[in-house]
This record gives C-alpha cells, sequence and structure tokens, in this order.
C-alpha cells in the first residue's frame, strides 16, 4: 500500500468537493497521495458535502494520447495487441467518494496519480443527497455522463492495481513490464517520480455484449503492485482477495455504459484489455478526455 503521503480526509472542507468557479489554472504541487483501497459496498459512508455542483452539459474534447506531468506527449502506437483478461470483478467508485474519514487511502477526493483530483474533475461525480455525494445512475441518453455537474475531466475512468508512482515496488518494476514504457514519449522516465505511464492510458472494456471504453486516473483495489495480472498474458487472476477478487474499479459512466446489474456493487464482471489511443473509437467517452498528468 503506498504511503508516500498520508491525508487527513475528515479535515478536508465542505467546499472542496464542489470548488466555485473550477477552472483550468495551474495548481500548485503539494505532495503525491496514496491509492485508494476498496471496501465491500456495503460499508462504503459516504463524505459530507457542501451544495449541489451546478447543472451543465457536457463538455466536447478531442481525443488525443496520454500526456506527462507537462505538456502532452504524443506516443506513436506500435499496433501491438494486449493481453486479454476475462470475467473480472468490476466494482465502483466516483470521485468525491469518501468511504472511510479516518483512513490515508480511504478517499477519491484525490487518487495517487492527482492529488487535485476532485477539483481538476470539477466536483462530485454524482448526486448531493442529505450533503453527502453519492453515486449516481447514468443513462445512454445523455452519453452517461452526470447530471448534476459538469465534469472538466473525462467521466470514463478506472482503476488497475499498478500503481507506478507511489508504490515502490510498481515504480522499481514499471519500465520492466509496462509494455510502452520504452514508446516515444515515455522513454526515459522509469527513474522521474513526476512521470506515470499507467494515467489517462486508455481500457477497453466489455460485458453482456457491450463494449466501451475508459482511462485510468487511480490505482487500486487493494493492491498496487500486481504486475502480473496486469501485464501478464494467460489470463491471471488478480492477486487482491478483497471485495469479492476485484480486478478493478470503474466509474458510474462505465457502469452506466456496461449495463450493471448493481448500482453499487461487487458482483458485476467484465472483460478488459489495454488499447492505443489510436485505436479507440469514438464514442462519449471520447467528448471529454483527460491529459492532466501527475500532481502532487
Amino acid at each position: 500500500m503506498p504511503t508516500r503521503r498520508a491525508v487527513t480526509i475528515s479535515v478536508l472542507s465542505a467546499a472542496m468537493l464542489f470548488p466555485a468557479g473550477c477552472s483550468g489554472a495551474a495548481v500548485p504541487d503539494v505532495g503525491a497521495p496514496p491509492a485508494s483501497a476498496r471496501p465491500p459496498a456495503s460499508a462504503r459512508p459516504s463524505v459530507s458535502a457542501g451544495p449541489s455542483g451546478s447543472l451543465g452539459s457536457p463538455v466536447t474534447g478531442t481525443l488525443v494520447p496520454p500526456s506527462t506531468r507537462g505538456p502532452a506527449v504524443r506516443a506513436r502506437p506500435h499496433g501491438r495487441r494486449y493481453p486479454l483478461h476475462t470475467g473480472i470483478v468490476a466494482t465502483t467508485f466516483w470521485v468525491g467518494e469518501i468511504f472511510d474519514p479516518h483512513s490515508p487511502n480511504g478517499s477519491q477526493v484525490i487518487s495517487t496519480y492527482d492529488v487535485h483530483w476532485l477539483r481538476h474533475y470539477g466536483g462530485c461525480d454524482g448526486v448531493v443527497t442529505g450533503g453527502r455525494c453519492q453515486t449516481q445512475r447514468r443513462v445512454a441518453a445523455n452519453g452517461f455522463f452526470p447530471t448534476l455537474m459538469t465534469p472538466r475531466e473525462n467521466p470514463f475512468y478506472l482503476d488497475l492495481p499498478f500503481d507506478d508512482v507511489n508504490d515502490a515496488a510498481a515504480f522499481s518494476q514499471r519500465a520492466r513490464f509496462i509494455p510502452w514504457a520504452h514508446d516515444r514519449g515515455y522513454a526515459g522516465h522509469a527513474h522521474d517520480p513526476a512521470f506515470s505511464y499507467m494515467k489517462n492510458r486508455w481500457v477497453k472494456l466489455t460485458r453482456g455484449g457491450r463494449t466501451c471504453y475508459g482511462q485510468i486516473e487511480d490505482a487500486g483495489p487493494g493492491v498496487y503492485d500486481d504486475y502480473r495480472y496486469v501485464f501478464g498474458a494467460g489470463d491471471p487472476r488478480p492477486a487482491s482477495r478483497l471485495y469479492n477478487r476485484a480486478g478493478l474499479d470503474v466509474s458510474p459512466a462505465l457502469t452506466g455504459c456496461l449495463g450493471f446489474s448493481e448500482l453499487n456493487g461487487d458482483d458485476n464482471r467484465v472483460d478488459w484489455q489495454f488499447v492505443d489511443a489510436a485505436e479507440v473509437p469514438t464514442g462519449p467517452w471520447t467528448r471529454l478526455v483527460t491529459t492532466q498528468g501527475v500532481s502532487e
């Protein structure tokens, strides 16, 4: 479990959940957060929040390659075929969720790659009910986007259990096991703690005949250096035994797009594999593409 920075969630103000006039201005760096661990769905409390975010339509974006901490770096895909992972349990998480205010790993206000994730995203990715940030069912009519806030980053996001920035084991392994580590735009960053090979990478997910795409924006659940599962061939199983042996968390937009049977459970399974940006088809997941790099 990453220990580079511990964050006391209980001191976060309600205003932080719904930043007024959230802009794209540069934000000072303050130290990288740990990745999140996922509790059982039945044991996830929400965080007290301020007033609801403003209504608005999603911003239209352009499909772009992954970025580093600085300006976007164009990485040329090599046409490689990535291993397919089948029948993997996927649980749900969302920006602004706090399921354990006393744990340094208990918040989606931050991600392991972005200490300002909530601010950069634009607020709680869901519905404020009784002062709490809750998840929200998404529908195809508006592209599975949230209806009570306007996201500033892609609402189609997920995590995988390989934290290549804040987990010491994963950091030391990343140039060896990540298939694109030596591609243009990535090569030479193996020892750069301000650079992530994982953040903003694309993943293809399928369930019951539905296919959707999302970007990696956090690490987890439960384990943070599971290179055998994340990058291995032969369809290996996740190392974690937590949360019904979940191998990834997905956002509300992805749960809607994939037609999950539960809004916030741990019984849905997906097939997934990495894809290069050039192979991502146009869809609701390309309306607003995240390019924000590591924010410490």
